[in-house]
């Protein structure tokens, strides 16, 4: 009786644990289907992440090559600003990368210290580096194809590539560089200035010969071949104002003339234009007025 208890009573234990089990494997089994349920739920809650919409913007670009017979043109482009930089110089280097190889241009820094890249954008002289391609204060400026044209009254070699070679003349007839009155002593290595005759040369030393400016000029349409304009007067200003220079009285001689200086009649085109904010109309006032 005895062994028939005790076997009664295991059997018994055995299977409250094995129910215990059974509950316990279909409590879990539960929950799992629940998770996996609130999961399903949630992923079919949230909708799938949607492409932006493409905005598209259009570039109309002067193209003229010298080896065709073809006259030039407008070529436009669409670009999506999307995957495009800000400026207008990345819009032109991804034409140029991704769909007109042949489309050439200058351009060198792209922080608006070179002067490469300078060209007419929507009609006015500046750097593609430094254009942006939506004005900030336009909201409807993607809309508006955006031309480009090379910088205007230039001879253009390619597309919107201007021959600069007149431009740098001009430049180097003006003697750039200092010439001082006395040479150095044995010992120094440079030639000091005070403080204040620096500060002088502020707001012409930062030109980048760009030439923004004088293909600004109407007087420089007119006169390229004699009248210096407004860049390079500028740099003929910033060395006769320098302190250190002993060719002042030389320089300004050299500037007196009908066509070299006088053409200049302050229209202003050239400081309105100039992508460094220079004073070029300023500097050539200063000009006439140690010539008077």
């Amino acid at each position: 009786m005895m062994l028939a208890s005790s076997s009664s009573s295991i059997r018994g234990s055995v299977l409250s644990k094995t129910t215990s089990v059974v509950r316990a494997s279909s409590a879990s089994s539960i929950a799992v289907r629940s998770l996996a349920d609130d999961a399903s739920l949630k992923t079919a809650a949230s909708p799938a992440t949607e492409a932006p919409k493409e905005r598209i913007k259009y570039f109309k670009v002067y193209r003229w090559d010298p080896e065709q017979s073809q006259k030039p043109y407008l070529s436009t482009y669409p670009v999506d600003l999307n995957d495009c930089g800000p400026m207008v110089l990345d819009a032109l280097l991804k034409i140029k990368n991704e769909q007109d190889p042949t489309l050439t241009f200058r351009r060198s820094c792209r922080e608006g210290i070179c002067g490469s890249c300078a060209m007419n954008i929507n009609g006015q002289n500046t750097l593609a580096c430094l254009a942006y391609i939506e004005d900030k204060d336009a909201s409807s400026s993607a809309a508006a194809a955006t031309k480009i044209y090379p910088l205007p009254h230039m001879y253009v070699v390619k597309d919107l590539v201007p021959d600069m070679g007149n431009f740098y003349e001009q430049y180097r007839s003006i003697e750039p560089w200092l010439q001082p009155s006395v040479a150095k002593t044995e010992g120094q290595t440079e030639f000091l200035q005070t403080r204040e005759d620096r500060a002088k040369l502020d707001g012409m030393y930062e030109c980048i010969l760009c030439a923004c400016c004088s293909t600004a000029c109407p007087s420089y349409w007119w006169n390229a071949d004699k009248y210096l304009g407004p860049a390079v007067l500028m740099q003929a200003y910033r060395w006769i104002e320098d302190s250190r220079d002993g060719s002042t009285s030389k320089r300004l001689a050299d500037l007196d003339d009908a066509f070299k200086l006088y053409r200049c009649h302050t229209i202003m085109n050239c400081s309105k234009v100039c992508p460094k904010h220079l004073n070029p109309g300023k500097a050539i006032a200063h000009i006439k007025k140690k010539l008077g």
